[in-house]
């Protein structure tokens, strides 16, 4: 039986997210992690067969300690990934009222996605950081906050009553997840992947350029590029790159080998089929038949 790990405690959005990825949840052994960096780890130690971690919300942007995490440490990659429509609720003690509130807890990307209601309708409270939602909820639950800004299977798990559900700012909001494993067998092309890598470019002129250049030039759409700083090298960056297609893919590949020699280093961090409808990921018909045509000029044909 796998065992998968998750962001916890139990109830979090990141445990919906897992039971949404498994074709059989019945089959694997969800355990919950105390935070992203803890989930990956004992993925990379062997204690765990994979983990499902946030690694983007549509509201809040990136999760920045999965992309710190996925970076440093042992390789890991991603071989699937859902998107999970975000609502929260508000959850109190037994017997607790809107007026009774004074501290409201949750994780930072939670409480940002309900800032607006929190303004107006818990004006005083008190706003606080926690790991994971779910951590909020223990928190009320314990007596830390009096309200927690959770995923509605908070509730029923920890024995808090619903103050306020289906809460969000932002009605559309989405989270990506991603279910990562120790490097192996890469899922077959379905023809609208992700891939996702991250590289580090270097501090010369015009490296950037270079990188993005490799796939404009053979047609690779970049959906998503954004930099963070690397722990201990005051000024320097990796450059996380999501773009449609397939490792497997001639282009994509092409692309990614222009990539190690372009970068001082490139981390593969996974070709997957998308969660999302954004198109197709492309095919490899067009490039298909570029090499045929260039093929039959070499060989004395009129192409």
């Amino acid at each position: 039986m796998p065992r998968i790990a998750y962001l916890g405690p139990e109830g979090t959005f990141t445990e919906q997210a897992v039971r949404q990825l498994l074709t059989d949840v019945a089959s694997a052994e969800l355990v919950p992690a105390e935070s992203v960096a803890a989930a990956l780890d004992a993925v990379r130690s062997g204690e765990r067969d994979a983990a499902c971690v946030p690694i983007e919300n549509s509201v809040e942007g990136s999760v920045t300690s999965t992309m710190d995490a996925l970076a440093d440490g042992a390789p890991l990659v991603a071989v699937a990934e859902t998107m999970l429509p975000v609502r929260f609720d508000i959850l109190v003690r037994p017997g607790v009222r809107a007026e009774d509130v004074r501290t409201v807890t949750s994780h930072p990307h939670a409480l940002a996605q309900v800032r607006r209601w929190l303004s107006v309708h818990l004006p005083e409270a008190a706003q606080s950081a926690t790991t994971s939602t779910s951590a909020a909820a223990v928190a009320v639950r314990d007596g830390n906050a009096d309200a927690a800004v959770c995923a509605p299977l908070a509730a029923e798990r920890y024995g808090l009553d619903v103050l306020a559900g289906q809460v969000a700012d932002v009605e559309d909001a989405v989270t990506r997840f991603l279910l990562v494993r120790r490097p192996g067998e890469v899922p077959a092309p379905t023809g609208a992947d992700r891939t996702t890598v991250v590289v580090v470019t270097g501090d010369s002129v015009g490296s950037l350029a270079r990188v993005l250049n490799e796939f404009a030039l053979r047609g690779v759409n970049l959906t998503r590029i954004e930099s963070r700083p690397i722990k201990g090298s005051f000024g320097e960056y990796r450059f996380f790159l999501d773009f449609g297609g397939h490792v497997g893919e001639a282009h994509v590949g092409e692309a990614l080998a222009a990539l190690r020699r372009h970068c001082q280093d490139v981390r593969f961090l996974g070709s997957f089929p998308r969660a999302d409808e954004g198109g197709s990921s492309g095919s490899d018909e067009a490039f298909t038949d570029a090499a045929a045509w260039l093929a039959d000029i070499r060989s004395g044909g009129r192409a």
